[in-house]
């Protein structure tokens, strides 16, 4: 299957209805703007499904887990097996995720991107595996191209199978320890920012161990040369599958017309690679939440998109993401639910 099928397919922006949108904002019982960024939604999602009153009834997290060979360079405070662990727990929904997808309203699918070991097969998580993990990027390539190209359609096919239980908006979660190891040399390879300014502490490491892993970081991008400009080779140097199954899940989403839910410092790694494959991917693109990890404000700038929510999140899962699509629909819902002047029989402004 070509990945040519989801980065070609993204259409603009629809500016008709987002007009239209724009024009019942301005008739609701309120002072025009008085709803602010609520409001900017609302026409931003107009423009992505081509609806004027858009509906977001069939919510979708997708958590996309995989291993990372670099964690044996002591860049987590957490072992390996945890990946795994967490992955039986969010099938058991017993995670976080969990709980904020049930407050939502939204299913969680689980995607087994490169899990180290084989995990059992369970309602609710889907094998998908390129790999039992990824190489340690410190010592070469994370994986090969043809394997990134595999994680970016793997992850795009899933949800192309997920429209047929209906998706009207889709958050994006991920698990890996190790995986903001990766991110970081992503972010720092396309921003182009010193790695110091990018590399956070992930799960909790102490001071040298963040030493220790800007140096992991740095000599992985030293030892894998990486093409910023193009998107497979960031991929496949520095990477890693549950990343490019989430840049895969963030074409075919928009391809068709579906708004994309980023969550935090990984998803957001993901989303970066996205765009490198299809610049117009942007335009679908919503950030949840500004996560405490460093550097996660410069991916944002990167990308161009303003956060939703800043609440010192650094958990991933989606978790942040599952709270933006609060969001998101009160914004959906307030444009399709309030009365108009007319409607109501309120008078207008005078002057």
């Amino acid at each position: 299957m070509s990945l040519e099928r989801w980065t070609t397919a993204i259409p603009s922006l629809d500016e008709s209805a987002m007009a239209r949108a724009r024009e019942r904002q301005d008739r609701l019982t309120k002072p025009q703007g008085s709803l602010g960024r609520l409001e900017d939604l609302a026409i931003h999602l107009a423009g992505i499904t081509g609806a004027s009153n858009p509906r977001l009834d069939h919510k979708l997290v997708i958590i996309m887990a995989a291993d990372h060979g670099v964690v044996v360079e002591g860049v987590s405070a957490y072992p390996q097996e945890v990946t795994s662990q967490m992955v039986a727990n969010f099938i058991n929904g017993g995670a976080a995720i969990n709980v904020l997808s049930r407050l939502v309203g939204a299913r969680v699918v689980v995607v087994d991107m490169g899990v180290a070991g084989d995990l059992q097969p369970a309602p609710g998580l889907l094998i998908k595996k390129i790999g039992s993990g990824s190489g340690n990027m410190a010592r070469g390539p994370a994986m090969s191209r043809e394997q990134a190209r595999k994680s970016v359609i793997v992850g795009a096919q899933v949800v192309e199978d997920e429209l047929q239980n209906g998706l009207d908006i889709l958050a994006t979660g991920e698990m890996g320890i190790g995986n903001t190891t990766p991110s970081a040399a992503i972010a720092a390879l396309i921003t182009e920012h010193p790695v110091h300014e990018i590399v956070g502490r992930g799960t909790g490491l102490d001071e040298s161990g963040l030493a220790r892993k800007v140096a992991v970081v740095e000599t992985a991008l030293r030892v894998n040369n990486p093409d910023p400009n193009d998107g497979l080779d960031v991929l496949s140097k520095v990477g890693g599958f549950e990343i490019g199954g989430l840049a895969g899940a963030m074409l075919a989403a928009a391809a068709h017309r579906k708004p994309v839910l980023v969550d935090g410092f990984i998803a957001s790694a993901a989303a970066m690679l996205a765009v490198k494959l299809a610049p117009r991917v942007r335009d679908y693109l919503i950030a949840s939440h500004r996560s405490k990890e460093t550097g996660h404000g410069i991916m944002l700038d990167w990308l161009g998109l303003v956060p939703l929510l800043d609440l010192d999140l650094r958990l991933g899962e989606g978790s942040g993401a599952a709270l933006g699509m609060w969001l998101v629909e009160a914004s959906s819902r307030l444009m399709n639910e309030m009365a108009t002047f007319g409607e109501a029989g309120v008078s207008t402004r005078t002057g």
